[in-house]
Order: C-alpha cells, then structure tokens, then sequence
C-alpha cells in the first residue's frame, strides 16, 4: 500500500517530469524559429546584394537613367584642378636681421605692394601712415628680395577666412629675425571686433609686438581681436584672386590648413606713388 508520503514523492517526480518535457519542446521550438530567422535574412541579403549590383551595372550602361542612389565614381571624389601656375624659378632667401630696420620711408607719403603670385598679382593699398613701422619693414624686407618664392602656407575657410603669407620656411614658424611694434589696432575699419574682406594685417604670436615678416589677408569678414596689425587693403582685381585661391580650399578638410592651390610669391614689391 502506497503511502501518503510516497504519494507525494510520485506527484513531485511526475511534474518535475513534465517541467522537463515542456522546457525541451521550447528549446526545441526555438531552435527551429531561429533557423528560419537565418534562412530569411540571409535571402534578403543576397537579394540586397543583387539589386544593388544591377542597379550600379545598369547605371554604367544607361547613363541616362543613372539616379542619385548609384555611388559615386572615383572620378567624383577628385580634388579640384589647381588654379594657379607653375612658380617661377628662383631660391628662397635665408638671410635675417637682428633688429629693426630704421624708419626711412616718407610717412607722408603713399605707398603700395604688389604680390606677384602664381595665381595673379594682389595689388595692396598700404596704410602708411597709421602703421609706419609695419610698411617701413614690408619696404626692407620687400627690397631684400625676402619674399619672393615663398609660399602662402596657411588658408583658413572656418570660422575665420583668410590666407596666410611671409614665412620662407613654410611651415609658420618664420621670420626676418626682428620684430616690429603693433599699430593701428584702433583703425576705423575694425568694428564689432571684425576684420572686413580686404583687410591685409600682420599676423603674431598672441602676444604684444611679436609682429614680423607673416602677414595675412582676409577674403571675408572674419571675426577676430583688434590685436593684429591692419596696415593694407586690397584691391578689387586683387580680391578676384584671392576668392580663386579660397575656392580651391585647403588640405586637411578641417577648415585650417594648406591651401590647395599652390600659391607661391614670386616677387613683391613695395613702390611709393
């Protein structure tokens, strides 16, 4: 005779049984949902795969019926032609100064600089008299021979849009081996803190009268401190090749690097009128 004890012993066994029975049918079932989950991926891929190779063979067919789906050719990707010409043959000069040289221009007087570069020539109103320092040392350094076959190493098409010029060493640690007093900084084209498209201005290190042979120009108003000398402006014919050089954009695609076109001072020259 089968105890009551016993009797539940059987009862626990049978559903402990039964637990097992229906655990093992879910894995089961869900093994088999899993499969055919794979199943159909894997031909949704390769049909995604298919419509995808058709429709690119189809677009190098039919380029007629080429849409904006299809991925670019390699060729779409190129970078722009450079604008500008070959430079013209020379060597860059190496000398530099120890200090300053004397104020021998004509304050009163007016004067212009013209850069012949690969890209045309920038012609520049210079501001002789509010920065007389600054365009004394554009006058030696220009006479000099200082800047001819240098590059413009730096343009910039974020935030601030303006390219860069005057180091012979191109990398934009260069100099004359002096520097010169700041100037100017309370000039009248300087409002809200924007340097307007035209402006030429000497470029420093951040700190008070570290100005020396760098310099730059702006092709569109650029927001920046009233701490960089503004000793020029440029002219219209001189703006056209400015924008040329700017629309070819710099190297890094960061907005602050080389300039993609090769633009190179093959001489400049500073005359009094």
């Amino acid at each position: 005779m089968v105890t009551q004890e016993q009797r539940k012993r059987q009862l626990a066994r049978e559903k402990f049984l039964r637990q097992q029975q229906r655990r093992t049918s879910a894995r089961r079932k869900a093994r088999m949902r899993n499969s055919v989950i794979a199943s159909v991926l894997g031909v949704i891929v390769i049909g995604s795969v298919a419509l995808y190779t058709t429709g690119v063979m189809k677009g190098n067919d039919d380029k007629s019926n080429a849409s904006a789906d299809v991925t670019p050719s390699a060729s779409a990707t190129k970078k722009a032609p450079d604008p500008c010409a070959k430079p013209a043959a020379g060597k860059i000069k190496t000398e530099t100064w120890k200090k300053e040289p004397a104020v021998t221009i004509d304050k009163s007087a007016k004067y212009t600089m013209k850069l012949a570069t690969t890209c045309g020539d920038i012609d520049i109103a210079l501001k002789t008299s509010a920065a007389p320092h600054t365009v004394n040392s554009f006058s030696f350094l220009a006479g000099k021979g200082f800047f001819d076959h240098t590059k413009c190493h730096r343009l910039t098409t974020n935030g601030i849009y303006v390219l860069q010029c005057g180091d012979p060493t191109g990398a934009g640690s260069g100099g004359p081996g002096y520097t010169i007093p700041d100037e100017n900084l309370k000039d009248t084209s300087l409002k809200g803190g924007v340097y307007p498209a035209g402006t030429v201005a000497m470029a420093n290190t951040g700190q008070k009268h570290t100005g020396g042979s760098q310099f730059f120009l702006v092709y569109k108003d650029s927001q920046l401190p009233a701490s960089y000398t503004p000793f020029g402006t440029i002219s219209a014919s001189g703006m056209k090749v400015l924008q040329k050089i700017a629309a070819a954009g710099e190297s890094t695609g960061a907005g602050d690097g080389a300039p993609n076109a090769t633009v190179v001072i093959n001489k400049a020259t500073v005359t009094q009128s």
